[in-house]
């Protein structure tokens, strides 16, 4: 497993960039504009892990940006915690097995979601391709939110 980014929302990505860059010292690394999905994300290094974060875009902080104005209450701008994992479907299966529900099955074979009992939402995404789509998981429905 490798620790991969933290996400959060922000309301203003130029005055968020202005701070996390100009002020606090950490690097854009790369950028993403979603038109459809109406959103931007910004992923950010230490300057200490640039060299890592070219290699294997990890650690960064993810910041999401979404064109459309919301409010976000209840901790909602904390988005989550992202590992790769080398099989998606073994680790769900052990995490189910242990009680953990997962909220956002790995349908694709890429990406699945969780909660820690302190309901922080974790993103679970494959190492390298996609793993074919696999029962129980394809029909698996979402459960609650993340």
């Amino acid at each position: 497993m490798q620790y991969l980014h933290t996400m959060i929302r922000v309301t203003n990505l130029e005055s968020t960039l202005d701070f996390f860059i100009n002020k606090f010292g950490l690097v854009e690394t790369r950028r993403t504009t979603n038109e459809k999905g109406r959103y931007t994300l910004v992923f950010l290094a230490a300057p200490a892990d640039l060299e890592s974060a070219h290699e294997s875009q990890a650690p960064l902080l993810e910041l999401t940006y979404n064109w459309d104005p919301e409010e976000y209450t209840g901790g909602r701008n904390f988005g989550h915690l992202a590992y790769r994992v080398d099989d998606i479907y073994a680790l769900c299966e052990r995490l189910s097995q242990a009680g953990v529900t997962i909220n956002r099955p790995p349908r694709d074979g890429n990406m699945a979601l969780i909660r820690t009992p302190d309901n922080i939402s974790i993103e679970l995404l494959q190492s390298g391709a996609a793993l074919p789509p696999a029962e129980p998981w394809v029909s698996m429905p979402n459960t609650g939110v993340w």
